[in-house]
């Protein structure tokens, strides 16, 4: 019997699909490519099921004689390594962004002898709009508190934006751009103690009450689906720091966030005259553990943040600090600076990537924003965080629109800047 390769994500199984595995099976042994979570994950959205998950769905539909990774996007790895007699694919590829890949496709088939089947799209079948109705469903706690370490495994690094809002929130969830390598959007949402208080006119202090800071995280649950990673502050004392991770994990949040300083809440990003006061290492150590027993889920993940570089100590301070938060349970470690060249990042990453290859690292390029995501991954970052740029992109442009009403007591020159009502109807669910 001849082998037919069919390159499937296998998420959502369709009519569709269906009839592309029984059209394959009448040319021969039907060879399943079941992309890879990362495989996936570089071009789309994470699948709402594991690789695991999905291989058992696909490997019991009947027709299927066997099924195998497909580590990359690309079929070409696969079709060198199997050498199938025959490609099987959808006749959607001949435009779109497939359509380089299927002229690569027939050039290394027609190298091999093999042979390139293209049979009609299904009609009436859009996979896209599929997945867009799953999303539109939501999720759930569990499902989303387990996203974010899904994505450690398979991503690096994982992007996420700060959201202080249900409509911001809402941009995080919903923006792609289409470049060359795929669809880029953002894998995840930063719910900031800073943002937070600051979109309610307040000052940044650290919240002795978590429910007001839940209730408006609601806002944000309700309308997206995408992990949450929570800015903890201190943490508080231990035993507000267990009820915390309790009340965090129970929401389906990813991950909280806390700092191993004392005293005044001040930000650490405000000035080279603010003075940090760091908390002794055991004391923070015993917060960390004391949060480590209190979760239910082995998934929920608490990160130690690193306000060594703040505070003007040494690199090598910072590094003790890690070692002993990673040792006292720590599931990452987040290191802030104020530096703008990067350098003081760069030279902890190197040494923390020596010692520890496998424990999620945080960056938050505020200040050294001029190193892309690609250059902080080779830094050996985990997580990126861009912490604050939703909140500081909104006030201007909402000065400049309530400025302009009242220079010209009208809003007419004001419209350029504004969204039309259309479209915010539009842009909620159930709006229209």
């Amino acid at each position: 019997m001849k082998t037919i390769y069919l390159g499937l994500r296998g998420d959502i199984i369709h009519p569709g699909i269906i009839n592309i595995i029984k059209e394959a099976a009448k040319h021969g042994d039907v060879l399943i490519g079941l992309l890879t979570d990362s495989a996936i994950a570089s071009h789309k959205r994470l699948p709402y099921l594991t690789w695991g998950q999905r291989l058992e769905v696909v490997e019991n539909i009947k027709g299927v004689s066997r099924v195998v990774p497909q580590e990359e996007w690309s079929y070409i790895p696969n079709l060198k390594k199997y050498r199938p007699d025959a490609i099987i694919h959808g006749d959607d590829w001949n435009t779109g962004p497939l359509s380089k890949e299927r002229e690569d496709v027939i050039a290394l088939m027609h190298e091999m002898g093999g042979e390139v089947i293209e049979v009609p799209y299904t009609k009436g079948i859009n996979s896209s709009a599929l997945h867009e109705a799953m999303r539109s469903l939501g999720t759930t706690p569990d499902i989303r508190l387990k996203s974010l370490r899904r994505l450690i495994e398979i991503k690096k690094p994982v992007r996420i934006m700060e959201a202080h809002s249900g409509l911001s929130g809402l941009i995080i969830e919903n923006l792609e751009v289409e470049k060359k390598d795929g669809l880029h959007g953002f894998d995840g949402i930063w719910s900031s103690s800073l943002t937070d208080s600051t979109s309610k006119g307040k000052p940044d202090i650290e919240a002795v009450d978590l429910t007001t800071r839940l209730q408006d995280l609601t806002n944000i649950l309700e309308c997206t689906t995408k992990p949450i990673i929570f800015d903890g502050d201190t943490g508080g004392k231990p035993e507000h720091f267990v009820f915390t991770v309790r009340t965090l994990e129970r929401n389906g949040i990813s991950a909280v966030i806390i700092e191993d300083k004392v005293g005044l809440k001040k930000n650490s990003l405000f000035g080279s005259e603010v003075t940090q006061e760091l908390a002794p290492i055991p004391d923070f150590c015993e917060k960390l553990s004391a949060g480590k027993r209190a979760q239910v889920t082995r998934e929920f993940m608490i990160i130690a943040r690193l306000e060594s570089l703040i505070a003007d100590m040494p690199v090598s301070d910072a590094l003790e600090r890690a070692r002993a938060y990673v040792a006292a349970g720590a599931d990452g470690i987040m290191i802030h600076s104020k530096e703008k060249s990067g350098s003081d990042i760069q030279d902890f990453c190197a040494k923390f990537r020596a010692e520890y290859r496998g424990v999620p690292l945080v960056l938050v390029p505020t200040t050294y924003n001029h190193f892309t995501e690609k250059e902080l991954a080779g830094w050996g970052a985990t997580i990126v965080i861009y912490a604050n740029h939703m909140l500081r992109a909104s006030y201007p442009a909402m000065l400049n629109a309530a400025k302009i009403i009242l220079e010209r007591e009208r809003s007419l020159e004001a419209d350029n800047l504004c969204m039309p009502i259309k479209e915010i109807l539009e842009l909620i669910p159930g709006g229209k």
